[in-house]
């Protein structure tokens, strides 16, 4: 599979990431397993995670899906040199001190994320939500001593907006380190966040964008039509808020394209993301086997730009 450059990280990748928030959730050690051999199998190699997942899942505390990567790595020797690792620190995992960007909690939480997923170095060490409390020169002179120590490759942003990535970026000027990679949320729906100003700082500035929520939810996998298919995700719950006009809309184009190319709508709302300026591949989580084949047709398809004049709804 072809790699894609992410940005001025010095990093390569497929151009799809495993998203790792299901793992210690709604996907258990074993089978978490069986799709991270698939994934690699396929011709990808990068995988998101964060310290945060899955806290949410009942009796979890956090650190649940590093900890199921990590045991899979042990278990594969010499799996670590094929793939790519994504983390992130600052969500707030439930204990006094432990979220935010301060250099403390940084070079602490560090720690734990390396322990749990049993390596030496994060590929790339995501700031994972901004911190009104911590200027970002503290926040960048942390990951610098990271960096530094061998400890961390490269730094990227998640859910920073425009301003907030453009004075990082302005600091980084003088001697801290840059972001390489901001992963925000994008999709065929949403769109105005990142659309614009946003996206086009990324493409002037070389920052490559993974991007999260990819299919909204699964919304634009087109199984949830109505409020009785909610049921069938623990996402469903999420997903009610695109029942309107406009995302049926996207659901009928998203169809259209998908017959013409005997494609999933899945399919094309990943490729769709794929072929967006400054996106280097879109993050999307799996529950079975067969989500991982799905990913790799998607990585396949050439839209035209028929295509993509008919799915922008």
């Amino acid at each position: 599979m072809i790699k894609r450059k992410l940005g001025h990280s010095g990093l390569s990748i497929a151009p799809l990431v495993l998203g790792g928030n299901v793992f210690g959730w709604n996907v258990d050690e074993r089978t978490g397993f069986r799709l991270l051999d698939a994934f690699v199998d396929h011709g990808f190699n990068a995988i998101d995670t964060a310290d945060v997942y899955s806290n949410w899942a009942p009796g979890n505390t956090g650190g649940e899906s590093e900890s199921i990567i990590g045991r899979w790595l042990k278990a594969r020797p010499g799996m670590r040199e094929r793939v790519v690792l994504f983390t992130k620190v600052g969500s707030d995992m439930g204990c006094p001190g432990r979220k935010g960007l301060s250099r403390r909690w940084i070079l602490e939480a560090v720690e734990h994320s390396l322990r749990r997923l049993g390596t030496d170095v994060i590929d790339l060490y995501f700031a994972h939500v901004p911190d009104p409390d911590t200027s970002q020169e503290e926040t960048l002179s942390a990951f610098g001593t990271l960096i530094e120590a061998g400890k961390v490759r490269s730094i990227g942003a998640s859910n920073f907006d425009r301003d907030q990535l453009r004075e990082a970026l302005a600091l980084s000027g003088s001697g801290l380190p840059r972001y390489t990679v901001l992963q925000p949320e994008y999709n065929l729906h949403d769109r105005s966040g990142f659309e614009g100003p946003m996206q086009e700082l990324c493409v002037q500035e070389g920052i490559a964008a993974v991007t999260y929520f990819s299919l909204a939810s699964g919304f634009l996998s087109g199984k949830y039509r109505g409020r009785a298919d909610l049921s069938q995700s623990v996402r469903g719950e999420d997903v009610e808020k695109y029942f309107t006009p406009r995302g049926f809309a996207i659901l009928d184009a998203l169809q259209a394209v998908a017959d013409r190319h005997e494609a999933s709508l899945s399919e094309i709302a990943l490729a769709w993301l794929m072929v967006q300026p400054a996106v280097a591949a879109p993050i999307a989580s799996a529950t079975k086997t067969e989500h991982i084949g799905s990913f790799a047709r998607a990585a396949a398809l050439q839209l035209t730009a028929e295509d993509l004049t008919q799915l922008a709804v």
